[in-house]
C-alpha cells in the first residue's frame, strides 16, 4: 500500500472517529433504546459483503487475529459505556475518557495499518481492519443491549 493510500485512509478514519465522538455527545442528550443500540452493527454487516470479492479475501488466521484484537479493544468502549435514568428515561452518561479511548484506539489502528501494509496486501488490509471494527462494535453493543434491558427492567 502506498503511503499516499496509508495517508488518506487515515484522515477518512480520524473524520469518522470525530463523527462518531460528535453522535456520541448528541445521544446523551437522548433516552436511549434498544433499537438505537442494535441497529448500527446490523448496518455495518453489509460491509461483509466485501468479502464475495477475492480482492478482500483474508486466512482464517487473519480473521482470528483481527476478530481478537476488535474484541480486546472492545472491552475499553464496554468500560465507558455506562447508563444512567433521568425523568424515567434511560440515558447513556457522558464519558470524558471515550472521547481519548477513540482516540488512542484510532492512533493504534493508523500505526498497525502503516507497519502491516508493508506485508499485507491492500484488500487483505481493509479486509482484517473492518473485521477489527466489528469485532469491537458487537461486543460493545451487545454488552451495552443487556446493560440496558437490566436498567430498563428495574425501572419498568
Amino acid at each position: 500500500m502506498n503511503k499516499l493510500t496509508i495517508l488518506f485512509s487515515s484522515i477518512v478514519a480520524f473524520c469518522m472517529s470525530i463523527a462518531v465522538i460528535i453522535v456520541r455527545m448528541k445521544a446523551a442528550k437522548k433516552p436511549v433504546s434498544a433499537r438505537k443500540i442494535i441497529l448500527p452493527p446490523i448496518f455495518m454487516s453489509t460491509g461483509a459483503l466485501m468479502f464475495l470479492h477475492p480482492y478482500f479475501r483474508v486466512t482464517g488466521m487473519e480473521i482470528l487475529e483481527a476478530t481478537a484484537v476488535g474484541m480486546v479493544f472492545s472491552i475499553l468502549l464496554i468500560k465507558t459505556s455506562k447508563f444512567e435514568v433521568r425523568d424515567n428515561d434511560i440515558y447513556l452518561k457522558r464519558s470524558k475518557a471515550f472521547a481519548f479511548i477513540l482516540i488512542g484506539l484510532l492512533l493504534i489502528r493508523i500505526i498497525g495499518k502503516s507497519i502491516l501494509s508493508q506485508q499485507i496486501e491492500v484488500g487483505q488490509l481493509s479486509g482484517m481492519f473492518w473485521l477489527l471494527a466489528f469485532g469491537m462494535i458487537v461486543p460493545w453493543r451487545v454488552a451495552m443491549y443487556v446493560q440496558y434491558k437490566k436498567l430498563a427492567g428495574r425501572h419498568s
